[in-house]
């Protein structure tokens, strides 16, 4: 997979694939951010999904202010036809600043999954993190029923490190989560 990396100004960062762009968040993507924020379908391994739009739109409003730098949010956009439509969110954040970890996580809308999209923009977020972040290690968690985000991490390279017993409460009982992580010397490795 050929892609190129580039910032403009430090505010429009953009990550190129072969078919898809991860765009920085920006003001004009609160429509969409909210739709994915608060569809309850696509966070239904979570304990918790806003469902109040004003809440996720202050929210996103004051990051894309903030623009903290250990805090990354990306619109995951499908090229085709030359236009660009966007199918999800990526987002990465400093886990540990001083260790050079980083957390990421995802969601991908149900029409575009099962098709290598959520794969590819995994892959652009870790070769972000390594190249452009400096980090040594990313990690990613997710709820132990949660079947496709610990197939996707999987995919990309990450190992489970361990299991978190009855660390989430969910569906009214604790559940266990999964901790995946991939150091800096296993990505170039795979890559």
């Amino acid at each position: 997979m050929e892609k190129t990396m580039w910032a403009n100004g430090g505010s429009n960062l953009e990550i190129v694939g072969d078919k898809l762009i991860l765009s920085r968040l920006s003001i004009n993507d609160l429509d969409f951010i909210c739709r994915i924020e608060c569809d309850k379908s696509l966070w239904k391994y979570e304990e918790f999904a806003q469902s109040n739009e004003d809440v996720v739109r202050e929210e996103y409003i004051n990051k894309i202010y903030r623009r903290q730098n250990g805090n990354y949010d990306f619109i995951v956009n499908l090229i085709a036809n030359g236009r660009k439509t966007p199918i999800g969110l990526e987002q990465i954040w400093s886990y540990n600043d001083y260790r050079k970890s980083w957390e990421i996580g995802f969601a991908i809308l149900p029409e575009y999954r099962r098709k290598g999209y959520d794969r590819e923009a995994a892959k652009l977020l870790l070769e972000f993190a390594f190249n452009k972040l400096n980090a040594h290690k990313v990690v990613g968690m997710c709820n132990s029923n949660n079947k496709s985000s610990a197939t996707l991490m999987e995919y990309i390279g990450m190992v489970r490190e361990a299991i978190f017993k009855e660390e989430l409460f969910w569906h009214s009982k604790w559940t266990d989560q999964y901790f995946y992580s991939i150091l800096e010397k296993e990505f170039f490795k795979v890559t």
